[in-house]
């Protein structure tokens, strides 16, 4: 979709950090926003900067821990800013911890919201972008779908299910107006899980870098305008290893070990107390 200007999209996760910038990257292109998250205060200050951009946005809360509120949400969006040309899947759930210290209800959460909602939420737009002959779903996946670490068990998988979700839908919607992109950022500067970690004092390794929100914006800015299949930005050449983890992954899981992923990893649950009992 090469024009952007007079779109609309639906951003989910926008109430602050990385869903914050996605928001404000389209609206300076020139899209209209339905801003989607949990918290209704923050999300009417993010529409504020982007209806000071000149955008149509609108504030559309929601908990993608709810199922109902998922199958909800696309109605919910196009009946505050229009038919949506763009979706968003951002939302996203983080918990680095020992697998076995996480309860049911933890690993279910982030099913739920990482994969899930994403699933139903694109499963509702899709028609109606068909229909009206355009439209690009894009799905917020992470390095970690592309090689799991330690202590990200459940956050791996569900990332990985986004990149197969996306190889899916674009065999099965091949030749079709609708387009499908999967964005994999690594550790991102100032969001999420890796601020949690930095104000630790753990940082990434030269290995697999470090970006910025702004740059994951720009990655899926270009992934909606080339129809990318799959982007990887994480501020350092990660693509070789990646290709050598489909060819020797065992050398790649000893590189992880030497390189320090593993221990960066460990050292953050020990300091939330997460490591399995005895270890």
């Amino acid at each position: 979709m090469k024009q952007l200007r007079g779109r609309t999209a639906l951003v989910t996760g926008a109430s602050g950090g990385l869903g914050r910038v996605l928001a404000l990257a389209l609206a300076h292109e020139g899209v209209g926003v339905a801003a989607s998250g949990r918290r209704a205060d923050r999300l009417a200050d993010v529409v504020g900067e982007l209806r000071a951009l000149g955008v149509r946005a609108e504030a559309v809360p929601g908990d993608l821990t709810d199922p109902g509120q998922a199958e909800s949400l696309i109605a919910r969006a196009e009946a505050a800013v229009g038919p949506l040309d763009l979706l968003v899947n951002n939302a996203g759930v983080e918990n680095v911890s020992a697998f076995t210290r996480l309860d049911p209800g933890e690993l279910t959460a982030m099913v739920d919201v990482n994969l899930t909602a994403p699933m139903l939420l694109t499963r509702r737009v899709l028609p109606g972008m068909l229909d009206r002959g355009r439209g690009h779903v894009v799905f917020i996946s992470s390095l970690a779908g592309k090689i799991g670490p330690a202590y990200c068990a459940p956050y791996a998988a569900t990332k990985a299910g986004l990149i197969g979700l996306t190889e899916s839908l674009r065999a099965e919607y091949a030749g079709s107006p609708v387009g499908f992109s999967v964005v994999c950022p690594g550790f991102v500067a100032g969001d999420g899980m890796y601020q949690r970690m930095t104000e630790r004092g753990v940082r990434s390794g030269r290995i697999t870098g470090e970006t910025s929100p702004e740059k994951v914006a720009a990655a899926v800015i270009r992934s909606i305008r080339r129809d990318r299949p799959e982007i990887v930005e994480s501020g350092a050449p990660i693509r070789p290893v990646l290709a050598l983890a489909q060819i020797a992954p065992g050398l790649v899981e000893r590189l992880a070990l030497r390189f320090g992923a593993t221990a960066m990893f460990r050292r953050l649950i020990e300091d939330r107390g997460r490591v399995e009992p005895g270890r």
